[in-house]
């Protein structure tokens, strides 16, 4: 399954984008997060043009785990995305992605890097879930 990740900010949103099988995950742009609606139509093409049958956008809560102003942020992007896909789009925790990117490095743009974290967090995830109802 192709999953496409999102790591949602004003300025830019970072993009990372899953193989077929749905085990790797790889930067592939940050693209800029206004206007909105512009957001929304590119990730859709995007969505069209690699078969993508599940979006991840990314939930920042606090530490705390609670939901704040970029939290609500980022399900209102969610919802808009939503509304423009004809895939399957969830909300996933990116608590420190960003900080893990920073500490990757590479040639990627930040932001796609932390969407790559997101998407890698959030694959393994499904993988352990599968495995274990097998």
């Amino acid at each position: 399954m192709r999953v496409l990740a999102v790591d949602h900010g004003a300025a830019r949103i970072g993009l990372a984008l899953s193989d077929p099988s749905g085990t790797v995950a790889r930067p592939i742009a940050a693209i800029p997060g206004r206007p909105v609606e512009e957001a929304v139509a590119r990730i859709a093409r995007l969505v069209d043009e690699h078969a993508v049958e599940r979006v991840v956008v990314g939930l920042p809560l606090t530490l705390r785990g609670e939901r704040g102003e970029q939290a609500r942020r980022a399900e209102r992007f969610a919802a808009a995305l939503a509304r423009a896909v004809a895939v399957s789009v969830e909300l996933y925790d990116e608590r420190f992605t960003t900080r893990l990117a920073e500490d990757r490095g590479g040639a990627a743009p930040a932001d796609a890097r932390a969407a790559a974290v997101l998407l890698e967090g959030w694959l393994a995830s499904h993988a352990s879930a599968r495995a274990e109802g097998e």
